[in-house]
């Protein structure tokens, strides 16, 4: 059995965590599963747009704890094992940043620690009315600094910290009026409310949106005016795209364009 089982309709990649019994949590294997399979993904021009979502009764339940206990058997207490685990934990949420297609969370059950930090770092989420999001390792004594980056990137910084200092859950419609997720539906309209968004995505100029989608994280970072003078740059070299061309002429002869991506 897969630990990331992949289905491809059309434009729009499905990968499903497949860890159901462990609440599909960020072990090793399923880190390595999900950033390979991302790279692979990125080559693919034919796929415009990602769906993530878990099987089973949760989303993602963050780090496997289990297997982390196991890494404190090492001679150094396991300090070079959690080092390397959040080297590569933080390697594939960028990844699903720097990927060219716009990558979807679908979202049940629980997001909780590095399972809500991987919500947080998705471009887009949707989740079932009735999804608990947390990052409550401080419960247990560990306080969720790494999934703190990508949540207080997405909410506001008060509410990021009461999440992260209380351990307190909020249940999807919070999620939603934070912008932690972009929709909250009902549970039967999940998989198709988000099937919706992704081919929607899918059916834009694949070049376009993905010099947008770099262009987005990248501006994000700058001053207003380093903003404006890198994504001015950025619109340039998107007009001399040969199917822009074609999108332009398209729409003021008001015919659908013929691109070739």
């Amino acid at each position: 059995m897969a630990i990331l089982e992949r289905e491809v309709t059309g434009a729009v990649a499905h990968l499903r965590m497949n860890a159901p019994e462990r609440l599909n949590a960020l072990s090793d294997e399923m880190i390595a599963a999900v950033h390979t399979t991302l790279d692979e993904i990125a080559e693919d021009r034919g796929i415009r747009a990602v769906v993530l979502s878990g099987a089973g009764k949760a989303f993602c339940a963050g780090h496997d704890l289990k297997q982390m206990t196991a890494g404190r058997q090492a001679e150094d207490g396991g300090t070079a094992y959690f080092a390397d685990l959040f080297d590569r934990c933080a390697a594939m949420m960028t990844r699903i940043q720097s990927l060219p297609q716009p990558v979807i969370a679908q979202v049940h059950g629980i997001a909780t620690a590095a399972g809500c930090q991987l919500v947080a770092t998705c471009d887009l989420a949707v989740a079932a009315h009735g999804t608990r999001f947390g990052v409550n390792g401080v419960n247990i004594g560990l306080f969720c600094s790494t999934p703190m980056v990508a949540l207080s990137r997405n909410i506001p910084r008060k509410h990021a910290f009461e999440m992260l200092t209380t351990g307190d859950f909020i249940e999807a419609a919070r999620a939603a009026e934070l912008g932690l997720i972009n929709h909250a539906v009902a549970p039967d309209d999940l998989e198709s409310a988000t099937a919706v968004l992704a081919r929607k995505i899918a059916d834009k100029l694949g070049s376009a949106v993905k010099i947008g989608k770099e262009a987005f994280y990248a501006q994000a970072q700058m001053s207003t005016a380093d903003a404006y003078a890198y994504t001015g740059d950025v619109m340039v070299k998107n007009l001399a795209d040969r199917d822009t061309q074609e999108g332009i002429a398209a729409f003021i002869a008001k015919r659908t364009p013929e691109w070739n991506q």
